[in-house]
């Protein structure tokens, strides 16, 4: 039996970022998560995809930003189960959870924080009768790893933040970007889309509008697409299709546990501190749900934060915690004196 603090079910962003708030508040976390390795979507979907709003980072890659919150909480050694999901979750008489993975792995726990992102998730594909035959033959739901694409003509299709974000990068990677969407308007953010049309001028990015793909055509690789536009039948050579559709969301078990749940998401109380309708059990991060939510990555920061604090009112009933900045404090256990501390603060900033 694995003995932990908090149970943080999720090794994304939000999830490791939790374990450092809790080590502030000398609570030791344990994580669980299906993946081989920390990180979530950005260490298994795109690690090389920048990133631009992270505090203090004008940009970031995703790889990069697991790898400095690794580093960050790595001082508050928590523990990890990975390559194993989270089945079963049992309470208590005394209020802490069991929670049993589907390889038998039995945690105990005082709270249980949800971090799980979009939980298990599969790529939305097109409905192309060949597109299964090309995966992996020049078919890609996730990039990776851009270099693949080097000098390569690559065909993006998609309306949302993801298209116009790759298809802004890699315009800088392949020999030539075609981005097609059904329609004329995009989902994605309004300067996405302005860099898009903007790199459309200068001859970076075709784009067509309104247009789909039909077909994929080839012998052991993905040689050329079939356009419908509009009832206007083209064809383009390309050397990869890439469909850029979002991800079908699936929460697990985790649906089964008695949790709440909206739009395949967990309701939680955004007004206190982010618990789920069953005490102890609190939802950080993409996986929730409540009025105004959005999945950012920051948001999953913020929420983290405030959990933390709910979770030390519980597991220390009674006993006041006066909130000091690590400015002042140091993230070492709040040890040494706070005029000390304070006084190297001033002379850092003079």
């Amino acid at each position: 039996m694995i003995e932990t603090d908090i149970l943080i079910i999720g090794a994304g962003p939000t999830g490791l970022f939790a374990v450092f708030e809790a080590g502030l508040l000398k609570l030791n976390c344990h994580i669980i998560d299906a993946l081989p390795q920390p990180g979530g979507q950005l260490a298994e979907l795109y690690p090389k995809k920048p990133i631009f709003d992270i505090p203090g980072y004008p940009e970031v890659l995703a790889g990069d930003l697991v790898t400095n919150l690794l580093e960050q909480i790595k001082q508050f050694q928590p523990g990890f189960t990975l390559s194993e999901t989270a089945e079963t979750i049992d309470k208590l008489k005394d209020g802490t959870f069991v929670v049993t993975t589907n390889k038998g792995t039995k945690h105990h726990a005082k709270a249980v924080a949800i971090a799980g992102g979009l939980g298990t998730f599969e790529p939305r594909k097109p409905t192309i009768d060949t597109i299964s035959f090309f995966e992996e033959k020049g078919v890609e739901y996730f990039v990776k790893d851009p270099e693949l694409f080097r000098n390569k003509k690559i065909v993006i299709a998609g309306g949302g933040d993801s298209a116009l974000d790759w298809s802004i990068f890699l315009s800088n990677v392949a020999s030539s970007v075609t981005l097609i969407h059904r329609r004329n308007e995009f989902r994605g953010a309004l300067d996405s889309v302005e860099k898009v049309q903007e790199l459309k001028k200068q001859g970076k990015i075709k784009l067509i509008t309104p247009a789909e793909v039909i077909a994929v055509q080839g012998e052991n690789h993905v040689e050329s697409i079939t356009l419908d536009c509009e009832g206007t039948i083209k064809q383009l050579e390309t050397d990869y299709f890439i469909p850029l559709f979002g991800l079908t969301p699936k929460l697990g078990a985790i649906a089964n546990w008695g949790l709440e749940i909206e739009k395949n998401a967990i309701k939680v109380n955004n007004a206190l501190d982010y618990q789920t309708n069953i005490d102890g059990i609190y939802a950080i991060g993409d996986v929730n749900i409540y009025p105004g939510k959005l999945k950012l990555i920051l948001c999953g920061f913020h929420e983290a934060t405030l959990m933390c604090q709910s979770v030390y009112q519980r597991i220390n009933p009674g006993k006041k915690y006066v909130l000091k900045y690590t400015t002042v404090s140091g993230v070492d256990g709040f040890d040494g004196s706070r005029k000390e501390a304070e006084k190297a603060v001033v002379k850092a900033i003079e």
